[in-house]
């Protein structure tokens, strides 16, 4: 009895998916637990996994497909692997023979339904008997050159014939897309980009958005790193990075301004009495924003060792919808590509951002001297329906005064 694989449960947010890849193909073996199909949202990528040992015997949903939630998507049969390799040996003929009902790839399945091939007759060489794509070219060859042997029996055709023409599939041709008759590629958004676009738009479109700007002298932070990274690695088992005390700082001075810490409903205004701080973090798919929830009460250790494991599940297309709903406040750190200054975009309903930069070296006067110093640009974009100038600056200099004294985050200061 067949199996219904379905689409998981989505989330109230999240509406419909798309088939982004099958990593398992009608009649390949599987095995309970094994991967078999993901499925992208506008948020993650979810993992479908095999029910139980068997083979995947009808694909419903093909690559790029729209798929609702607890869709059926695929039929699976269980077992039906030992059957599938048992057979050759029952037989006991090295030439594989035509299998009642078989289990064909699609290529193979459109190839026969274009030249009215009968499945019945086409014998399967492919893993567990599939039906391939040759097993029907040659099918069809094979017929072609019975037909005009029995032509040839029939007239007076010349003793010498003419070897049939073989059946050749052509290639996909690459057209043209534009009138200079130079190629493009084009190729549909992916629902990741396509929900970032869509709320950076609404970003732009829906809030008084502006960005004011500090600078930063990164070298008592550097000096700090540089005296106790190898102590703090090993004790914590986590590098010491630059984000953790980016965090701390940020937290300390929503505490001094909660208008930065809240957001906009409707009419109302909220203000959050906890603390969680979106980390912006690149993946293959776009930009996702995993949450620290209570960062307040996370030590540095806790913050680098939690966005290490964001960072490692971003790339492996394994972060869950639950890591980044919500959020407080947002950093984005455009240094890391080599960004010197940017203005970031908000984050809705969020209402400040805050913008790392790379850090460069400058000639700078302290204490009436030009001193070369590692310096970094700081942005914080807010909206100004909420939060005026006179709130941003000061918030964007207490975090400044923060990491440069990095002892008073320490102290709570």
């Amino acid at each position: 009895m067949a199996i219904e694989i379905k689409a998981p449960t989505f989330p109230e947010s999240v509406a419909e998916g798309n088939i982004a890849t099958w990593h398992k193909q009608p009649g390949e073996a599987v095995s309970r637990d094994e991967l078999i199909v993901d499925i992208e949202t506008d948020k993650v990528v979810l993992e479908v996994a095999a029910p139980a040992d068997g083979v995947i015997s009808e694909v419903l949903k093909s690559e790029g497909d729209v798929v609702l939630s607890n869709e059926i998507i695929a039929l699976f049969q269980e077992g039906a692997v030992e059957a599938t390799t048992a057979e050759p040996e029952a037989q006991g003929e090295d030439a594989p023979q035509p299998t009642e009902g078989a289990v064909a790839s699609p290529a193979a399945r459109k190839l026969m339904e274009e030249n009215a091939v009968d499945s019945s007759q086409v014998a399967g060489t492919g893993k567990n008997g599939l039906v391939t794509k040759e097993d029907v070219v040659n099918f069809i060859k094979q017929a072609d050159l019975a037909g005009s042997s029995a032509v040839a029996q029939t007239t007076s055709a010349p003793a010498e014939e003419a070897a049939p023409a073989p059946v050749v599939v052509p290639p996909p041709a690459i057209v043209p897309l534009n009138q200079e008759g130079r190629l493009e590629k084009r190729v549909p958004m992916t629902r990741l980009r396509a929900s970032i676009a869509k709320r950076l738009l609404d970003a732009q479109h829906n809030a008084a958005m502006l960005t004011t700007f500090n600078e930063v002298n990164m070298q008592p932070i550097m000096d700090l790193r540089s005296k106790y990274k190898d102590q703090f690695e090993k004790t914590h088992q986590t590098k010491l990075g630059f984000m953790s005390f980016f965090v701390k700082a940020a937290v300390e001075s929503l505490k001094k301004f909660p208008e930065v810490n809240a957001s906009i409903d409707g009419s109302d205004i909220v203000y959050h009495g906890y603390y969680d701080v979106g980390v912006a973090v690149s993946s293959d798919r776009g930009l996702v924003v995993p949450v620290l929830r209570d960062a307040d009460g996370m030590t540095l250790a806790d913050v680098e060792s939690t966005i290490k494991d964001y960072g490692s599940k971003a790339k492996e297309g394994k972060l869950a919808i639950e890591d980044m709903m919500g959020g407080t406040f947002t950093i984005t750190n455009g240094g890391v590509f080599g960004s010197l200054m940017s203005t970031p975009i908000l984050n809705p309903p969020q209402t400040a951002i805050l913008g790392m930069h790379k850090i460069q070296e400058r000639p700078m006067a302290v204490n009436g001297e030009v001193v070369i110093q590692p310096m970094m640009y700081l942005a914080l974009s807010y909206d100004h329906r909420l939060i005026d100038g006179k709130e941003a600056v000061q918030f964007l200099v207490s975090v400044k005064e923060l990491l440069e004294e990095p002892a008073k985050i320490l102290l709570n200061l």
